[in-house]
């Protein structure tokens, strides 16, 4: 034991400060000061996670990160998000453009741009690169989470912002550390990890643990609330979530050789319930919108044929569809958060990071699949902090598709313990410079 703790003890060691010199004084005073304190630390180190809980001010701290750490800097980002970085920036007196290739990108300066035009930029002319909602890294093999890795490698001075930054499993910790260049994935996972066949894929050694967090806490910084490091949570205390389950009742055809059926199954499985059930999940939606039809209403479709039957259903309700460009779905978002959209109709996969509804507290799942993090980021984009009114959050599902609200919330307890485990190491470690 004393020989892996020693062998944990140099890969600690490894991640320093490789950024610039920084305290908090140097920080815009627009900031908290427990925010200007974690915007510090980062620019000290110069490869850095940022793990902030939605509304606790990421895109001001990355904005500023990249200000202190060199004179030309880049924030990659969803493209629905772009603008609200821009807005943000303004807003603390920073320029900050959206640009779409280096070309525009002409001179020092903060730009801003979406994932799809990460080629365009080349990474050795960058001081600074920001990957916001970069829970995308969480794809192990995607080409999206390979390319950024690859493309940023030559840029000094790196760092990744997400709420979610494991949603399933602490080893998806493993892209955030390949991306930052802290440590490459495959020695990560020797040092912390071990394959095995009982859960098809890597689990947490048992007594790595402790040095896991307190290890990632050199390089990462997890926050739910401004006390985390000192803050004061006045005006973060969020109001009140209520999850409400809208259980429709619907006969499922049994599968061959059953009486009746018992379970969701697969993915086959999951999608044959779905389109067995998409009718009456749609008409309790419908009636929950129009119960209270002054509101504003975000509705989280999977499948098109229930975005399709939820905007026949709701006239003025704009339906988001994957077929639009980038540019026209950025409008509509906008356009919903301005107010001048009454009910929005989109998929977590187009709207679920990034996005600011705080005007908004009613919210359906019209359609539901086993993925946490898309569950957690959808409900953060109206239950945040600048949300002034309880939020209430309609499950519709029928009796069958409950093992899914089942399993998502198992995925949120379990990414709950990792939270707090690595808040717990970074107490530990934190020391203010103010």
């Amino acid at each position: 034991m004393s020989d892996y703790a020693a062998f944990l003890a140099t890969k600690a060691r490894r991640h320093g400060e490789h950024g610039r010199p920084c305290i908090a004084a140097d920080v815009s005073p627009h900031l908290h000061d427990w925010q200007r304190e974690g915007v510090a630390w980062a620019v000290r180190k110069g490869r850095a996670a940022l793990w902030w809980s939605t509304g606790l001010g990421k895109s001001r701290a990355q904005i500023e990160w990249c200000r202190l750490s060199g004179d030309r800097a880049l924030i990659v980002a969803p493209l629905a998000v772009c603008e609200q970085t821009a807005r943000e920036a303004a807003r603390i007196g920073v320029a900050a453009t959206y640009v779409r290739d280096d070309g525009d990108a002409t001179g020092p300066g903060i730009w801003i741009t979406n994932y799809e035009m990460v080629e365009r930029f080349d990474p050795a002319r960058l001081d600074a690169v920001v990957v916001d909602e970069s829970s995308i890294l969480k794809q192990s093999d995607g080409k999206t989470r390979t390319r950024l890795i690859q493309h940023f490698a030559p840029t000094p001075n790196r760092l990744s912002c997400t709420a979610t930054p494991a949603p399933n499993d602490p080893e998806e910790l493993t892209n955030q550390a390949e991306f930052l260049g802290v440590m490459p994935r495959p020695e990560m996972l020797a040092a912390y990890f071990i394959n095995d066949a009982k859960v098809k894929g890597y689990r947490l050694k048992g007594h790595a643990k402790l040095p896991l967090y307190r290890w990632l806490a050199t390089w990462a910084m997890a926050l739910r609330v401004p006390s985390d490091i000192g803050g004061d949570d006045a005006g973060y205390i969020l109001p009140r979530l209520h999850i409400v389950p809208q259980v429709v009742s619907v006969e499922i055809d049994a599968r061959e050789g059953e009486l009746f059926r018992s379970d969701i199954g697969g993915v086959g499985g999951r999608a044959e319930v779905r389109r067995q059930t998409l009718a009456e999940r749609v008409s309790r939606a419908v009636e929950l919108v129009k119960a209270e039809s002054d509101e504003p209403w975000i509705l989280w479709a999977g499948l098109n044929d229930e975005a399709d039957a939820l905007a026949k259903a709701l006239p003025g309700s704009v339906n988001v569809e994957g077929s639009w460009t980038p540019e026209d779905k950025a409008a509509a978002y906008l356009g919903f958060a301005d107010g001048a959209i009454p009910y929005l109709i989109t998929k977590p996969s187009m709207a679920a990071l990034g996005l600011n509804f705080q005007h908004c507290a009613r919210m359906a799942f019209v359609g539901m699949n086993d993925s946490w993090e898309m569950w957690f980021q959808a409900i953060r984009r109206c239950w945040r902090y600048g949300q002034a009114r309880e939020v209430y959050v309609h499950a519709v599902v029928s009796q069958l598709e409950s093992q899914i609200v089942a399993n998502v919330k198992r995925k949120g307890e379990q990414a709950e313990r990792l939270t707090d485990g690595l808040i717990a190491a970074m107490r530990e470690q934190w020391t203010p410079t103010r």
